[in-house]
């Protein structure tokens, strides 16, 4: 393989993670709004919108969402049962999103198994603290294009 083979490839599988991280996106967005509504939290749509863009930071994204939506909450009906009911709403958005969407999006788009998008953040999260976690997605992404492409190469070169 040649540079612009490599970059070609590795391009791609980035392309094809950023993608997916659109789709997380777009998904986490409509978690929140569907959420916020039922609660009656004021400015649903805006909060949604902000959380849906705010996904783009992995695992902080999710994070700094939830604080507009709190307060909110806090302000409108100044007890403590609203925001407590936004903050399950963000337990329930972050494992459905961890667990479920992340690693379907992944496997859909960038052909990542879904164990691999599980486990191998949370390793790395270990070993290298923030970055580990915050570049595991993207490197997934590549590994898993090298190892589709070797795999396709080996299987031309059978007889």
């Amino acid at each position: 393989m040649d540079v612009v083979e490599h970059l070609r490839l590795s391009g791609g599988a980035l392309k094809r993670w950023f993608i997916a991280q659109l789709h997380d996106c777009l998904a986490v967005g409509m978690l929140w709004w569907i959420g916020l509504y039922i609660i009656g939290v004021p400015w649903a749509p805006l909060w949604a919108l902000l959380a849906g863009v705010l996904q783009v930071i992995p695992h902080l994204g999710l994070v700094m969402g939830l604080i507009g939506p709190t307060l909110t909450a806090a302000a409108k009906w100044r007890d403590w049962e609203h925001p407590l009911y936004v903050l399950i709403l963000y337990a329930a958005i972050a494992v459905v999103d961890g667990f479920l969407l992340q690693p379907y999006l992944m496997k859909r788009t960038a052909k990542v198994p879904m164990w691999a998008s599980i486990v191998v953040p949370i390793v790395l999260g270990l070993v290298f603290s923030f970055w580990g976690v915050l570049l595991t997605p993207p490197i997934l992404a590549i590994v898993y294009a090298y190892r589709a492409r070797f795999i396709e190469k080996h299987i031309e070169s059978l007889p």
